[in-house]
Parts: structure tokens; sequence; C-alpha cells
């Protein structure tokens, strides 16, 4: 563009603003990326990513318990020094191919925080250049939050609990969402002591209920303290271990906590209020179907605008923002239908429609829900359950939502996901040939409303 030093400043290099920079580039556009810590952003650096890998690791133990139903003889110990120094190596190559994918595509990366000083012009922290740019992409995404209870500054968020010299024995986790379900199974199944506090009576809130149901139900089966309806008061440090008390009064020893009660988008000291960038009330980038905030030159894709949390959704919204704004053609994503899978233990996948929500928007749905011992854990005598629940509007036969607890759940939704995307019915479902044996069969078998 004339009369501006790039076509396309982004600030921040995590997964929605590295789509959007290299599409962008490969439309022809100059694009220059700010980042003041690692490329790739939360997903891939403190995110999803390690995450995962710790799952995976944590999921040996329950492996290890079954062998010997399948005829073997097993000696084995964890070391969780060589599980972190492994997820670092690998996080590390991860980083690397972000960053030379950015410098194939033509994307200059500036090594700094940025702000924004008008509609126009970014400010580059280290060097104190300014750059015109004809667009500014906001792609911050957002930041763990801890409670305010006296004494929290004693307690850990999830980026931390990457990265401790050892896995606790006894570790208290606070939060009832996605976060602090996975680090909760993660540590129990690597030997911690593991307590969970949340303020409400169920956790997951906005997951299907029978979902919730069957999750708490495994939690508790699986050694894990829930303290539900409680809160932490206060939390005190006395010599090497914490102590944290509860709203009920009662007091809890261990030598760990992680804050996992939610995230923020990270729009503080952005300059994006002084810009004339409309924020709502937690601080995140009002937007339109486009990505465009209150200023039509500044855009804003992923955690920041707050829409959906996922980091799949960031890509999503980076790449129709490259295109929209440089490919010249106009791409809305759809949010109204996003396939997500928790990386708890057990997994879970859904897509569309709670139970709860079908019966508020729809006259008459049926549900239709099976719940079993998978094949593995009924050889090796493990009290493990699956859930298998669809949601259906009678009208029309069309599947409103699709809700899995169990082994592969994610692997199963992202399938589900795109038959629900193309508009799939029971009857499409019903029609399926089945799989046998495997667990996803139920999902064309069920025949009878419940």
């Amino acid at each position: 563009m004339a009369g501006y030093d790039v076509d396309l400043f982004v600030i921040g290099a995590g997964s929605g603003g590295v789509r959007a920079a290299r599409i962008a580039a490969g439309h022809g556009a100059s694009v220059m990326v700010a980042e003041e810590d690692r490329v790739g952003g939360t997903c891939v650096i403190r995110g999803c990513v390690p995450k995962k890998i710790l799952v995976m690791a944590s999921r040996y133990a329950d492996d290890l318990e079954a062998a010997a139903s399948f005829g073997w003889t097993v000696g084995a110990r964890f070391d969780w020094q060589t599980l972190i120094r492994n997820k670092d190596t690998e996080i590390a190559r991860l980083e690397g191919l972000y960053r030379t994918n950015l410098e194939k595509a033509g994307v200059t990366i500036v090594a700094s925080r940025a702000v924004v000083e008008d509609a126009q012009t970014v400010r580059i922290l280290t060097t104190g250049a300014r750059i015109r740019a004809g667009r500014i992409l906001i792609a911050t995404g957002g930041y763990a939050v801890r409670d305010g209870f006296p004494g929290a500054e004693h307690a850990i968020t999830s980026n931390e609990a990457f990265h401790l010299a050892q896995a606790p024995k006894r570790i208290l986790v606070i939060g009832g969402g996605y976060i602090a379900l996975e680090f909760a199974g993660i540590f129990a199944r690597l030997g911690s002591e593991v307590t969970l506090v949340h303020r409400r009576d169920k956790l997951l809130r906005g997951f299907d209920e029978d979902v919730r149901l069957a999750v708490t139900e495994s939690y508790e089966k699986s050694g894990i303290r829930l303290a539900l309806e409680k809160t932490v008061k206060r939390l005190d440090k006395v010599g090497a271990r914490l102590v944290a008390t509860l709203s009920d009064g009662s007091e809890i020893e261990i030598d760990q906590v992680l804050n996992a009660t939610g995230r923020k988008p990270n729009t503080d000291g952005l300059g994006l209020r002084e810009a004339g960038v409309a924020l709502d009330d937690n601080g995140a980038v009002v937007v339109d179907a486009f990505s465009r905030s209150s200023v039509p030159s500044i855009f804003a894709v992923g955690d920041v605008t707050g829409r959906a949390n996922l980091t799949p959704v960031a890509i999503r919204e980076g790449h129709a923002f490259a295109d929209t704004e440089f490919g010249g053609k106009e791409v809305k994503v759809n949010h109204a239908l996003i396939p997500t899978a928790v990386f708890s233990t057990p997994e879970i996948g859904t897509v569309g429609l709670t139970e709860a929500d079908a019966r508020k928007t729809h006259a008459h749905i049926d549900i239709y829900m099976t719940s079993f011992r998978p094949m593995r854990a009924a050889f090796s005598g493990r009290d493990q359950k699956m859930l298998m629940k669809l949601i259906v509007d009678k009208a029309s036969d069309k599947v409103l939502g699709v809700h899995i607890v169990g082994p592969e759940a994610g692997e199963m939704i992202q399938l589900a996901g795109v038959a629900m995307t193309m508009g799939a019915t029971k009857s499409d479902f019903d029609r399926t040939i089945a799989v046998h044996p495997t667990a996803a069969e139920e999902l064309v078998t069920m025949r009878t409303p419940v």
C-alpha cells in the first residue's frame, strides 16, 4: 500500500497471528510480525501442545496397569525430569518450524513488544521505531489469571506447571474448566495426590449435563478428591509446604497449588482504547464477522476477541481475515458449530448443542444415549465407562449435538463435526455401516430414544 511501511503489521505470533501473516504474505502483502516472547504463542509454547504431551505421558499409567491382563509383565519407573526435558526439546523444534515458515513466506519478525499509537501506527518498544501499516492485526491471545485470595502469590498457573522441577507429591487444583480438569488428571496419573476445588456443584460449566456427571463420577473413582461448592479463602506458606484454608473452614496441606480458574484477553497496555478500539467489559477486542474492530484499519483474531478460545478457531479467523483483506474474497468463520475436546482422562469430545440448549431452541427433540464399558476396559477388568449421546431435532431429524466421553473422544468428535457441518440427520447416521469392534460404532447403532 502506498504511503505505508508495510501492508500488514501483526502484534502477536501465536497460532492466529502466524496464520494471518503467512496467508497475507502469500497474497502478496508486505507483512511484519512483532512477538515479545517465543514464536508459536500459548498453544505451542505453554498450552495445548505441551499439555497433550503431558496427558499422553500420564495415560501410560493406565496402560501399564492394564498390560498384565494382555499377557505383559511390565516393570516401569516414571521420571518427571525426563518428560519435561523431552517436552522442551519438542517445543523448541516446533517453535523453529513456526519461525522458519514465517521467514519462508517473506514475513519480517520483530522480537519486541509492540503497541498501537493510532489507527495506522505501531511503535516497537525495544527500538522506539514507528511503523506505518495499512492494516493492524491484534493477535495477542490471553493470559492466565489468579484468584485474589490472600496468599494467591504462592500458587502457580498453567504456565509454570510445565516447568516444575519435580511433580508435586500433593497438589491442590483450583477450577472446574478445561485446564483444571486436564492438569488434575495429569498429576493424578503421574503419582500426585490431587484435590480439585471448584466453587460450583458440577465440573465443566456449559457442557452437557450427562457429560458433566460422567466426568465427575470418573474423577472421583480415579482417586482425585473433589471439593465442590467450595473456594480457597487463603493460602499460607509454612516452611516448604502450603496450607490452603477453604470456605467451609477446612484446611488442606499440600506442596503445590495450581490456580486454573480462567484466562483474560491480553490487551492491557497495547494502546487500543487510546486508539479508539472498543473493548468489552473483560478487555476483549469487540469485532464484527470479519474480525474488524471499531477502528476500520485495526482487526483482531483469536483469544483476544473472546469469541471462542480455541486454537483452531484462531487459525480459521486469521486465515479468513487474510483472505478477505488481501485475497480478494469475503470469508466469514462460522462460530456456531465448533468441535472441541477436553483432554481429561476420560477424554471428552463435543460438537453442537447441549440437551439443555436444544430444549430452549427446538420444540421437540429426541435423545439417544448409551453408556458401556469399552472393550479394552472390560477385558482388563477396569471400572471405566464410555458415554455417547446424540441430540436430534424430531421435526427435521437433523443431528443437533454429539457428546462423547471416553478413550479417543477427541478423534471421534472431529469426524462427527464433519458430518454435522454437512447437515447430517439421524437417518444418515443410521444408514452408515458400523465399524466393528469399535466404540465409535455406537454412534451409528443407537436406534431407540431414551
